[in-house]
């Protein structure tokens, strides 16, 4: 069933064995050090903004359910300091965010948007795994060679 909806191992074996909390679903994390792809960006566009790509929309609309949407948090973590985190969400707190695009919506707390802005959020699948991703963060400064942790930059 995990690859019929292109979640990935990681997220299907948390699902079978974790209680999750009602309106978060977690979501595999990672930070892709891919080529750029092409961008669908907001009309007011801007080094505050997420950008999300046109896989990311697609696969945000096969996904969520009514009033769910893409919660992108920033929290420590990872080799290099910091680490991204995704979940499914349908609760939008008066510190958040909200981008949208396509009918597709990413949310992202004030304290974390100071990590991110400016970044991309791709879907990303390959043979082993499928996934949300950070790209182009120009808050980082780097990342670990596992791709799911970054430094920022000072």
């Amino acid at each position: 069933m995990a690859a019929a909806w292109g979640l990935s191992l990681t997220a299907a074996a948390l699902r079978a064995v974790t209680p999750w909390p009602r309106g978060s679903r977690l979501l595999a994390a990672s930070r892709g050090r891919r080529a750029l792809r092409e961008v669908s960006s907001s009309p007011e566009a801007g080094e505050g903004q997420i950008h999300l790509t046109d896989s990311c929309v697609r696969r945000l609309l096969e996904i969520t359910e009514g009033s769910e949407f893409l919660r992108l948090e920033v929290e420590g973590g990872g080799c290099s300091g910091f680490q991204y985190k995704f979940s499914l969400d349908t609760v939008i707190n008066p510190d958040d965010r909200v981008f949208e695009q396509g009918g597709a919506r990413v949310v992202v707390d004030s304290d974390s948007l100071a990590f991110v802005k400016g970044a991309q959020v791709d879907f990303s699948q390959e043979l082993i795994r499928s996934s949300f991703q950070v790209l182009n963060n120009p808050q980082a400064q780097q990342g670990c060679s596992c791709g799911s942790s970054f430094s920022v930059k000072l």
